[in-house]
């Protein structure tokens, strides 16, 4: 069978972020998609394999533009500046895109050849940044842990509304990168 004329990869994972952003990942389904962009399900087949597939085409897509944009909030900037401005991009990111964001959170499969060459560019461009620090390579990737486990911390409770206090969530977040980067200075 040949694929629909007009239809590729991504425009289908497009759609398919377009509904998990907007609905959430578990309405993504193939029958859903296949809806939203006026085909038949078995027509999907001919650019994913299933809804795994498909799912593992929007964790890629994701990550990729997370990445963009941590790599577009840099702009030149080094030290505590870069680490604020990736805090940021990450948050943006995740508010911009809940449903996507949460496909980008696994381990990469080591199978996955694409996924975990997607991952490890993120990882290498929190490494870099952090090399400010002179931080030898193992020491810097337990504090890429710490620091995207804390804005994903972050991230989730504010998506599920857990800030009820007055007090402004971006400043929390930049009073508490602060602080985390304080400790970093002093280790």
């Amino acid at each position: 069978m040949s694929p629909r004329r007009g239809l590729d990869l991504l425009t289908i994972v497009e759609e398919a972020a377009a509904i998990a952003d907007e609905q959430g990942i578990q309405e993504v389904t193939l029958a859903s998609l296949a809806q939203k962009l006026g085909v038949r399900s078995p027509s999907l087949y001919n650019h994913v394999n299933g809804l795994t597939g498909l799912r593992n085409q929007l964790a890629i897509y994701g990550l990729k533009k997370l990445t963009a944009a941590i790599n577009d909030s840099l702009k030149d900037q080094t030290g505590d500046e870069a680490i604020h401005a990736i805090a940021s991009a990450y948050i943006s990111f995740a508010r911009l895109h809940p449903g996507l964001y949460e496909l980008t959170l696994r381990s990469p499969d080591a199978d996955d050849e694409e996924y975990a060459a997607t991952a490890r560019e993120l990882v290498d461009i929190l490494v870099l940044t952090l090399s400010y620090y002179k931080l030898d390579q193992e020491r810097s990737i337990h504090i890429v842990r710490g620091l995207r486990s804390f804005l994903h911390g972050f991230a989730s409770i504010e998506q599920k509304g857990g800030f009820g206090m007055p007090q402004a969530i971006d400043e929390s977040l930049t009073i508490t990168i602060q602080t985390y980067l304080n400790g970093l200075q002093k280790s």
